[in-house]
């Protein structure tokens, strides 16, 4: 099956960064650098490197090229960001460990996600990889405890949940705490990603979980089927539309994988075509090598059709973290994510626009005790908001 991709309208700067990171391409770049540098807007290409959180990478692989056909102030900013980005990940790797030990005394069995164990992990050097914060993965159950002693370490809740029924248990999968004076954040998660959707329970990570090496006291990280799964997912709701989560994925292809175990936990899922997806999207666009082992993941012609819809978010650089999104994005966005879907999760997707919304508490307020009102009323609130909305506009 031949899984080329069309890549002609992705900008020729990120077209250099690509070149760059691609694997054993050392030889090509050295060869062909004077036309792959020909005309290229250094400022975007710098810009390109921030949004894509691939400039401590770049620090290094940059330095294939010749000093006379790279502007002097682009060699300087990567190396500044670099040398930033390690001071951070050396933060953010000292509070790891202490909430990892305040916890562990307060019995909350604790999962790092990201940050600097996936530096380690993945790139064997901590500097290599970016992050602003630590995403920490707790037992629903442990939920109030873990807040209790964040608010004693000086955090703030960064309470943005709107919830009615507790559907706050499934639609998010995380809320976030933020240090007032050392800026840290941390995203406490209940779940690996916002619902409705199957996905492995705490006690299934746990049980695979790994242990860094990173620190002197333990500190765990998600198994390395898990952490695929995880990373997976978490890149193809996101669209690719940074350069690292597909960069993270080519690292973990190298190592060494249960290829079986991993593909059993996408058919249990549901997204073995979305595995096909970054499969070939680390394949295409950054040389990475297919092992024999991974080949059951490609065998799906709709694995490349969603690789192909990715590539508008490297044609376009964009950015969904920031609002406002561009509502032709967005709505591009919304069809992506529904295609990713499989038919089970595209069910219970539908299902749950019938769940009430914190939107038809604020339509109709009601007493808590008769909230269960709300689902046969939705479809009517429903109606009267888009009614008002146009009547407005």
């Amino acid at each position: 099956m031949d899984n080329t991709l069309n890549v002609v309208r992705i900008p020729k700067e990120l077209r250099l960064i690509l070149e760059l990171m691609k694997e054993g391409n050392h030889q090509y770049v050295q060869k062909h650098q004077e036309s792959l540098c020909r005309d290229i807007d250094w400022n975007f290409f710098i810009k390109l490197t921030i949004h894509h959180r691939v400039y401590p990478l770049l620090n290094f692989k940059i330095k294939m090229l010749d000093e006379s056909l790279v502007p002097a102030y682009v060699f300087q900013f990567l190396n500044h960001q670099y040398k930033k980005n390690t001071f951070q990940m050396l933060r953010l790797s000292a509070e790891m460990e202490r909430v990892s030990k305040l916890f562990s005394e307060q019995h909350i069995r604790t999962v790092f996600l990201k940050g600097p164990v996936l530096a380690q992990d993945l790139y064997g050097d901590l500097s290599l990889r970016t992050s602003s914060d630590l995403d920490i993965l707790i037992p629903i159950e442990k939920l109030e405890k873990a807040e209790e002693l964040l608010l004693a370490l000086g955090y703030e809740k960064d309470d943005y949940i709107e919830t009615v029924l507790n559907d706050w248990r499934w639609r998010h999968h995380h809320v976030t705490y933020i240090h007032p004076r050392t800026k840290m954040k941390l995203e406490i998660h209940w779940r690996l990603h916002p619902g409705p959707g199957k996905e492995p329970s705490f006690n299934e990570l746990w049980e695979r979980k790994s242990k860094s090496e990173l620190t002197s006291y333990p500190v765990y990280l998600l198994g390395t089927e898990d952490l695929f799964l995880f990373l997976v997912s978490h890149g193809a709701r996101h669209g690719w539309s940074r350069l690292r989560w597909l960069v993270d994925i080519r690292q973990l292809m190298r190592q060494r994988v249960d290829w079986i175990k991993l593909y059993n936990l996408f058919k249990t899922y549901h997204n073995p075509h979305v595995g096909g997806q970054a499969v070939i999207l680390a394949s295409q666009l950054l040389n990475t090598q297919i092992v024999e082992e991974i080949k059951p993941l490609l065998v799906d012609k709709r694995s490349k059709e969603l690789a192909q819809e990715a590539i508008f978010y490297l044609e376009n650089m964009v950015n969904l973290h920031t609002d406002p999104v561009p509502e032709e994005v967005s709505e591009y966005h919304k069809r992506h994510l529904f295609s990713l879907m499989s038919v089970e999760q595209k069910l219970f997707f539908i299902m749950s626009f019938f769940h009430p919304y914190p939107e038809d508490a604020d339509t109709l307020p009601l007493p808590k005790k008769l909230h269960f009102l709300y689902f046969p009323l939705r479809p009517l609130l429903w109606v009267w908001r888009k009614t008002r909305k146009r009547a407005l506009s």
